[in-house]
């Protein structure tokens, strides 16, 4: 695949998860909505990434809110780059 085809292919991913992110929690995420869809086992492990600043999409504090908060759209990107970047690779 050439590498405009799959920055094509990339994008229309990203905006296919963001679309579905968007319609089913809104324009955040927060919680095990966003544990589920960064793939950590539980909420300490999120918890863990997140002391460590090794969470792979940017994370923030909201005032008077409780928790921390990403937003679907770096989410969706992130999620799309994962899958691009194994997509020429042979899975056994």
């Amino acid at each position: 695949m050439a590498e405009n085809e799959q920055s094509e292919t990339s994008s229309a991913l990203a905006q296919a998860l963001e679309s579905d992110l968007l319609r089913q929690y809104g324009p955040m995420l927060t919680g095990d909505a966003l544990r589920q869809a960064l793939g950590y086992p539980s909420s300490d492990a999120l918890r863990q990434a997140i002391a460590r600043k090794t969470v792979p999409v940017p994370v923030f504090a909201i005032k008077n809110r409780r928790g921390k908060f990403a937003l679907v759209k770096d989410v969706a990107q992130w999620l799309a780059d994962q899958r691009n970047s194994v997509a020429g690779k042979t899975i056994e």
